[in-house]
């Protein structure tokens, strides 16, 4: 498949990851593009004795000897010099509609153009993407794309933004960085969706370039960050602060998982947590668990769950607070915390209609937070 076929096919079919994966990745290979891995320094690390270093991207802090990695695969220690392998190497690129992100309140109906690498710096037991997270970046074909064609790609095919996805993008720091500011150059923003496992330095410096932010926050307890994703919340929630605080925007996704983060008690402090440090106008989307990856004894999450869990967080005066991953539920649509009018109905990733005007309810003049422009 030549590229230019490549990315209308992707833009028109929206390619999915998981059991389409080796599919996508199959068609890079095609295109003749080699393996190999970058060599660019990595930027946030101290060296240490005897050619140590450590590693002061994210809350892991790992520290390394001459040729070892950190726990995601992708950074490597030569000599002293700590030096990221995925700068530039794609394995996944689709245009996605920004709504599978999801973003509901950054440019409805648009389209992103998604990249990523491999690696991850946690380990969930129920990752859709594993495939490419929970690999090393040489048991996956790469496609040689620099930030400078990133942008220039996603121009090409009319996208509006550019997102960093599917694996862990805090892995891949300076190449998203990079990316986003060639995308700016062309108008283009840039969205990024994280699990927010890093540290303050990089990821302040990230939202310097950046426009929009999703975390994806596993639980509201350490105990399933130890168990279920080999992190750690607290460094997590203070993202999330830092992150609000900035001028990004910011969406949260929570995936229910039967008996394991569903306790209407522990939604109810999540509510009450975000409220108190960040405030009510933050999206907050419950999305459906379906079977996947290590977590495979576990039945999909019940509809009736998921209403119950947002019925919590708007009795405690969340604004936005949405169901995902049920097509045709009233709780994918926006509406207005004042006079509650539908303002945007959707279908999974299809805007139906949008009735916001001017950032602000068309009925009440209410403003909508969000990036509507």
């Amino acid at each position: 498949m030549e590229r230019r076929r490549f990315f209308r096919a992707a833009a028109g079919t929206g390619l999915a990851l998981g059991a389409n994966v080796r599919g996508v990745l199959a068609d890079l290979c095609a295109l003749g593009r080699s393996p190999n891995l970058s060599r660019v320094e990595a930027r946030y690390y101290k060296k240490l004795e005897d050619r140590e270093v450590e590693c002061e991207l994210c809350p892991r802090h790992c520290r390394l000897g001459d040729k070892e990695r950190g726990y995601c695969g992708v950074r490597e220690n030569d000599g002293g010099v700590y030096y990221t392998l995925v700068y530039g190497k794609s394995c996944v690129m689709n245009a996605d509609p920004v709504e599978k992100k999801p973003f509901f309140h950054v440019l409805p109906g648009s389209r992103t153009f998604s990249i990523a690498t491999a690696g991850c710096n946690v380990n969930c037991k129920f990752c859709q993407n594993w495939e490419i997270s929970q690999v090393r970046p040489e048991q996956v074909r790469h496609f040689d794309l620099e930030p400078a064609a990133v942008a220039r790609t996603a121009a090409d095919y009319g996208c509006r933004t550019i997102a960093y996805t599917y694996s862990e993008p805090v892995v891949f720091f300076e190449y998203m960085h990079d990316a986003a500011v060639e995308g700016g150059k062309r108008g283009i923003r840039s969205l990024v969706v994280t699990g927010g496992y890093i540290n303050p330095e990089p990821l302040e410096a990230l939202t310097k370039v950046v426009s929009a932010v999703k975390v994806d926050l596993k639980a509201f307890n350490e105990a399933f960050y130890a168990a279920y994703v080999r992190g750690e919340l607290k460094p997590v929630l203070e993202a999330i602060k830092l992150i609000a605080r900035s001028r990004v925007w910011l969406e949260l996704v929570y995936l229910v998982i039967p008996t394991l983060n569903d306790a209407p008690d522990e939604i109810r402090r999540l509510a009450v947590w975000i409220l108190k440090e960040i405030g009510p106008d933050v999206p907050l989307h419950f999305t459906r668990f379906h079977p996947m990856y290590l977590v495979k004894n576990l039945p999909p999450t019940p509809v009736s769950t998921l209403e119950s869990l947002r019925r919590i967080a708007i009795e405690e005066g969340l604004h936005y607070v949405y169901i995902g991953n049920v097509p045709g539920h009233e709780g994918e649509n926006t509406f207005c915390p004042k006079c509650r009018r539908t303002l945007i109905r959707r279908y999974v990733f299809d805007i139906e209609t949008n009735d916001i005007k001017e950032g602000k309810c068309p009925t009440c003049r209410t403003p909508i937070p969000g990036l509507w422009a």
